[in-house]
């Protein structure tokens, strides 16, 4: 198979992508097979990501700190993530895709098995920062293959098929990481994490495509991808719209308890409708890109403004919030509509600017509950993360409309 990024370039706004300039139809039963060694890549990610702030508590006593001091172990994987990604993906350039696939995991490997032996939490805060290193990187480059296997018309619904397991880890991972955490102690999460990755490599190894890198790629062709506009656009939208869905993330255990008067036994389920609504939100929002493209993310934007609106209202009813958090949790499907956006607007320089979307993740996620948490400090209440998660999302919409008003002459950028 060619490598996704060895196609012409169209005009000076992009190239054309992972399977556009092809009809590419592999055989669904090997294609299946890579997109579930990816998906498994993704899960591993996704329980770390999220099982660590679940198991917080446990880590937290363990290491003999309290848990506002604990959080900065969430913190240093974030700031892991954010860094990691564009200097992996720059130095990766020469290198082979799927080899860089069981590289970024076996750095995950090592983080999370090094992260359930931290003797301290000064460790604990550097073996996290360390398995945050690669998780932008792979899911970018994840991204990249699977769009290769695919036609144009199916390529985000690829891709989405990686953020699924990431989101499947939410509703099956985190609550079995908790269910561990609380038998056998929080260590053992952090070791299941490693032994994913080490499953996940195997995976990669036997499925993924032997595809050897474009003979031009070059870190230096890689940080093209930063002069683009579009590119720095794109990443905008992620960074301040998905910080919406955050705000109130990071405050739900909390609300639910305060304002919905919920005792713990009700949390995980909760919780739960949070992963159903992004595994949702994901496959709808890639169906759709693959039909509107750009237009797409506005959709989704618009979409979880309404529901953050409606949180602060619904927060005091369990039935009426479980519904709500099932629809905030929708507007996760925005991550794989603006990685594959990044494939159709950075040019030549495809791993960078897909690692990216990563980082800007991330970002959202330190954004989003640091805005929330100055709302609560500031004295208005739990529930006004909502209404900061409605400014978020009506801010990544503002970013993205002159993303689309800019941007009319990209390829398929209204496809």
């Amino acid at each position: 198979m060619a490598p996704a990024d060895a196609a012409p370039c169209l005009d000076e706004t992009g190239c054309i992508t992972a399977g556009r300039d092809i009809e590419r139809v592999a055989e669904p039963g090997k294609t299946a097979l890579v997109l579930l060694a990816l998906a498994m890549g993704g899960f591993a990610i996704g329980v770390t990501e999220f099982a660590a702030m679940s198991v917080l508590p446990d880590f937290a006593a363990g290491l003999g700190v309290s848990e506002p001091k604990a959080g900065h172990v969430i913190s240093a994987y974030a700031a892991g993530v954010v860094v990691g990604a564009p200097i992996l993906a720059v130095l990766g350039a020469r290198l082979p895709r799927w080899l860089l696939l069981i590289g970024f995991m076996a750095l995950f490997a090592v983080g999370n098995a090094l992260s359930a032996i931290a003797p301290t939490y000064e460790w604990m805060l550097a073996f996290r920062f360390l398995s945050g290193v690669p998780h932008g990187a792979y899911f970018g480059v994840a991204a990249l293959v699977a769009a290769s296997l695919v036609p144009l018309r199916l390529r985000t619904r690829a891709v989405s098929t990686i953020l699924l397991g990431l989101t499947v880890a939410t509703v099956i991972g985190v609550p079995v990481a908790n269910a561990v955490s609380h038998e056998f102690g929080w260590r053992w999460t952090f070791a299941i994490v490693s032994v994913l990755a080490v499953l996940t490599m195997a995976l990669v190894a036997l499925f993924a495509p032997r595809d050897p890198a474009h003979p031009d790629a070059s870190p230096w062709r890689e940080l093209g991808a930063l002069k683009r506009g579009q590119v720095w656009l794109t990443l905008g939208v992620g960074a301040v719209g998905f910080g919406g869905m955050f705000a109130v993330y990071a405050y739900l255990a909390s609300t639910l308890k305060a304002v919905t008067g919920v005792g713990p036994e009700v949390l995980p389920w909760v919780f739960a409708l949070f992963g159903l609504g992004m595994m949702a939100g994901n496959l709808l929002g890639a169906w759709a890109a693959d039909r509107f493209g750009m237009a797409a993310a506005g959709g989704l934007l618009l979409w979880s403004a309404a529901a953050l609106a409606l949180y602060p209202f619904a927060a005091p009813h369990l039935w009426a919030v479980m519904i709500v958090v099932l629809l905030i949790g929708g507007g996760g499907g925005l991550g794989s509509v603006l990685q594959t956006r990044l494939m159709d607007v950075a040019g030549d320089a495809q791993t960078l600017a897909a690692a990216l979307n990563h980082s800007a993740f991330n970002t959202a996620n330190a954004i989003g509950p640091l805005l929330a948490g100055m709302a609560v400090a500031a004295g208005w209440g739990w529930t006004s993360t909502g209404w900061v998660g409605v400014a978020l999302s009506l801010g990544g919409f503002a970013v993205w409309a002159v993303a689309w008003t800019t941007g009319r002459k990209t390829p398929q950028s209204d496809a």
